[in-house]
């Protein structure tokens, strides 16, 4: 019996090898620019002077007497007086004496009182606590406000996106292959 050669076929598959790695984002965002501008309030304050006003002239009046016009006018105005206030006592004498047959009217009784002498009118006011006129004069101060006045800019900056590709590298580890090995045969027949 003869046996039937055999032909040895060996294959080897193809290996492809790949090598990947992903892509990378890389995002960033700068901060907001930000100005802020502010006036800053004002407060103006205008205040007044104080005036006083001190008017002596009534204690000065009650001191010397004053000015000419006004002590010459208490003069006249007070011998005025004395002369009716006189006249008034002439009369009274006169009626004293019209009545001499009364007990007690005689005439050293009533002329002879009359010697002290009259004193001359005063030239002075009278002196009192309230010769002094003080007057102060104020004004409320002048106040002007202007509030704070705040400007702000924002100026957003944009996102920056960079993105860095990824390496995909393909490669054949090893290729396919066929190999025939043929039976051996014996040639010795």
């Amino acid at each position: 019996m003869s046996t039937l050669p055999i032909v040895q076929i060996r294959t080897t598959p193809s290996l492809l090898s790949i090598d990947a790695d992903l892509g990378q984002f890389s995002i960033r965002q700068p901060k907001a620019d930000v100005q802020l501008n502010t006036k800053p309030s004002k407060l103006t304050v205008e205040s007044h002077p104080i005036r006083l006003n001190v008017d002596q002239s009534k204690a000065f009046s009650a001191y010397t007497g004053g000015n000419m016009i006004d002590m010459n006018a208490r003069i006249y105005s007070g011998i005025e007086q004395q002369f009716l206030q006189n006249m008034a006592n002439r009369v009274q004498q006169g009626n004293q004496l019209a009545a001499i047959h009364k007990p007690g009217n005689t005439i050293a009784n009533i002329i002879g009182t009359d010697w002290q002498p009259q004193p001359f009118p005063e030239t002075r006011t009278p002196a009192s606590f309230d010769n002094v006129d003080i007057r102060i004069e104020t004004r409320p101060p002048d106040i002007r406000f202007q509030a704070a006045v705040s400007e702000m800019n924002v100026t957003v900056n944009r996102p920056e996106i960079e993105y860095q590709r990824g390496k995909l590298d393909i490669y054949v580890k090893q290729y396919a292959s066929i190999q025939y090995t043929p039976p051996t045969v014996d040639m010795g027949l």
